[in-house]
């Protein structure tokens, strides 16, 4: 994610853009096109977060039938064990992260050393943490310099702990993957403290609260975990940046597509089959959890990735392009703008007349207003990058 003014739709950053496709003759690797799918997969997977389900749950209180209640359904986060998904959303984004920065990498190390770009890496780093102490210090009203519960902290954490592999072997990276989920797998199922048995995973009584207690002094509301459950979200940003490098190869869309499917498909049957043993929770970030929230995202990704740059299917994907290239202004600006509030002060007048329809009409102007406000600075190439 970033936070500086551009003014070249090219230029790559950790989350926002993908980074523009590296040439064959000074890379080594065949040519490639933007990978717009990934942009809008960002656009898409953003869309929810910033009004999308607040138009579902208008539906919803509309005309409330199987369907809508199922909708809404998945538009919530599980309370405790289980999988919905809006529960994906941001394995989605730390996955995007991985595979910007395999892309981001490729084109800068192409006129740029290694000590360069990894100082741009520590200077994205230190923004986005603050960006999310910022956010967080807003939505609590009070200052938090470190609150991971935030998206953009444990991006940061896991966009620099990715980068510190960039140069070895995919066989090393996904080594390292591997063993962060099954090291923090071992610890929740072996390592008890005081007043919390080994593997415990109720929602009251686990080690990730009680590290949060130790570390940082509190837990948050609904028993969200925050300091260690950060570990094994740098596993599936590394599983994205081994994805950005496949993606990169000289392989066949086809085969390139069968192997992220088969990725996918491992990661969500794994995950549920080890469910019974290693419960699926996300506000522990459980093993299980990554697995099987990862192999979703794939798979989404997958979808995006065929229709758009492998069947060319491009125009329809434009809105989600807007809120994709702009992702950390629309995302920060929800706990600044509050741009719901806003717009209910138009609106409220037309509510005696729109009646029940009102909730509906509100979500989608609130969207269509945000989305206007990005449109503006996508013509005029403004883009915040870190």
């Amino acid at each position: 994610m970033a936070y500086e003014a551009s003014t070249d739709r090219r230029e790559s950053a950790p989350v926002l853009n993908v980074g523009e496709p590296v040439p064959a003759e000074q890379s080594g690797r065949p040519a490639m096109r933007r990978l717009v799918s990934l942009d809008v997969f960002r656009g898409w997977t953003m869309f929810w977060i910033v009004g999308g389900a607040a138009i579902l749950e208008g539906l919803q209180r509309l005309s409330p039938n199987p369907v809508t209640n199922a909708i809404a359904y998945e538009l919530t986060h599980t309370e405790w064990h289980g999988l919905r998904f809006y529960d994906l959303i941001w394995p989605s984004f730390m996955l995007m992260t991985g595979m910007s920065l395999a892309f981001s990498y490729a084109k800068r190390s192409i006129s740029q050393t290694h000590a360069h770009i990894f100082h741009r890496v520590l200077q994205r780093f230190a923004v986005l943490f603050l960006l999310g102490s910022l956010r967080e210090s807003i939505s609590f009203h009070h200052p938090y310099l470190i609150e991971l519960s935030s998206a953009l902290q444990p991006i940061a954490v896991a966009y620099l702990a990715a980068f510190l592999l960039i140069r070895k072997s995919w066989k090393v990276q996904a080594a390292v993957g591997a063993a962060i989920l099954i090291g923090y797998a071992l610890v929740l199922a072996f390592v008890s403290v005081p007043g919390v048995p080994a593997g415990s995973y109720r929602q009251d009584l686990n080690l990730v609260l009680w590290s949060d207690l130790a570390t940082v002094g509190r837990v948050l509301p609904e028993h969200w975990g925050t300091v260690i459950c950060t570990a094994p979200t740098i596993a599936t940003t590394i599983l994205g940046m081994l994805l950005g490098e496949l993606l990169m190869t000289g392989r066949s869309s086809r085969w390139k597509i069968s192997l992220i499917a088969a990725i996918g498909a491992s990661g969500i049957l794994l995950g549920f089959a080890l469910d019974p043993v290693i419960p699926i929770v996300m506000k522990m970030w459980t093993t299980t959890y990554g697995l099987a929230s990862a192999g979703w995202a794939c798979l989404m990704f997958l979808f995006f990735y065929w229709v758009v740059d492998v069947r060319g299917a491009r125009k329809w994907g434009f809105p989600f392009v807007v809120f994709g290239t702009n992702a950390v202004a629309i995302y920060m600006s929800q706990s600044i703008v509050h741009w719901g509030q806003i717009v209910s002060i138009f609106t409220a007048p037309l509510s005696a007349t729109v009646g029940s329809w009102a909730p509906l009409c509100t979500a989608m102007l609130t969207l269509l207003v945000e989305w206007l406000v990005l449109y503006w600075m996508y013509k005029r190439k403004i883009f915040l990058t870190a």
